[in-house]
């Protein structure tokens, strides 16, 4: 919490992030245990995640709680924003009501989000895992093409998916921070918009269509006293000043080799005024370099950063290139001079 609230720290906090299922079986090897509950024990996470438990018909997660293409396979390995959705051909913002929206007061026990907050360890911060991604959905919705097409050409379309979407977040967001009231501390919520190079749209439309929701939702938490991470993969480097006026807390990743994300320029534009987590690179760093090489970073990282910078990898799903050694040598030098490891 220190170091998100960028006060003192003895040492920077530090975050595994959400290893793939593939990945995983190599990390546990690595530290000599069976289940990522005693992994994330093991290797010294000062985070412990939360998924909400969301249980439909055809979705066993919160963030495909959309069947878009109605083949009841939201779930599917394969999932795409890109293929055209349910909305593809709407062109009359009356035709929103045509879905069957899901209630999520109807998928989400009440009593398996306690069970969630019980077993979790009581000196970790619990990070609840809502990513709210209503741009995603919006643009799955319609399909990628068909979305981007419609802010310009129909937005109020665009806008009616988009606010029945937000509808469904903020009520299942309700339903998670009352059930975990007094445990919870921070959220995660988020929207892929970045590309290396940049936004995938521009900053203004970035500010019409997805900063209003991102404001609600940020809104939302806070009143639950709740910190928010907004992550976006990629460049978003012109966006952050719309995301700090949002009341984000801290910034995730900082996916290190997109333009304008080195920590450097970061530390530069927006110390004092956000937050920040990740920042080891997983695209070439984690996956090519020497142990070596990972604890020179993570010891640049913690100099350039003594606090507000939660050390992780640059993105939340570590894949299976990444060399067990390379997590290893991230929290051993993340956590040099406490004795922990």
């Amino acid at each position: 919490m220190n170091t998100i609230e960028r006060k003192p720290v003895d040492r920077p906090a530090c975050w595994l992030g959400m290893p793939d299922i593939n990945a995983q079986p190599a990390l546990m090897k690595e530290f000599g245990v069976s289940t990522m509950h005693d992994l994330k024990l093991a290797i010294g996470d000062d985070v412990y995640t939360l998924e909400v438990p969301y249980r439909s018909e055809t979705a066993s997660a919160i963030y495909a709680a959309f069947d878009w293409y109605q083949d009841g396979e939201v779930d599917a390995h394969d999932r795409t924003l890109t293929a055209p959705g349910f909305f593809a051909d709407a062109e009359d913002p009356e035709e929103v009501n045509d879905f069957d929206w899901p209630d999520p007061a109807k998928y989400i026990s009440v009593e398996a989000c306690k069970k969630l907050v019980e077993q979790a360890p009581k000196d970790k911060l619990i990070l609840g895992m809502m990513w709210s991604a209503h741009f995603q959905d919006t643009c799955a919705a319609f399909g990628m093409e068909n979305a981007l097409c419609n802010m310009i050409g129909n937005p109020e379309m665009y806008e009616a998916v988009d606010a029945k979407i937000m509808e469904f977040y903020l009520k299942a967001n309700e339903i998670f921070y009352e059930a975990t009231k007094g445990t919870l501390q921070a959220v995660l919520i988020g929207d892929d918009m970045g590309s290396q190079r940049g936004l995938m749209l521009s900053p203004d439309m970035v500010r019409r269509f997805i900063i209003p929701g991102t404001k609600k939702l940020v809104e939302q938490a806070h009143r639950h006293g709740l910190k928010v991470i907004f992550h976006s993969c990629g460049s978003i480097v012109d966006v952050i000043p719309d995301l700090i006026e949002a009341g984000v807390d801290a910034i995730h990743p900082i996916q290190a080799l997109a333009a304008g994300m080195d920590p450097e320029n970061l530390k530069e534009k927006f110390e004092g005024k956000v937050s920040f987590c990740g920042g080891v690179d997983t695209q070439d760093l984690l996956v090519n370099g020497s142990e070596e090489d990972v604890k020179a970073k993570v010891r640049q990282l913690r100099e350039l950063f003594p606090t507000g910078l939660i050390i992780s990898p640059s993105h939340e799903a570590i894949m299976d290139d990444i060399p067990p050694k390379n997590i290893r040598a991230l929290f051993d030098a993340a956590t040099e001079g406490e004795g922990r490891i």
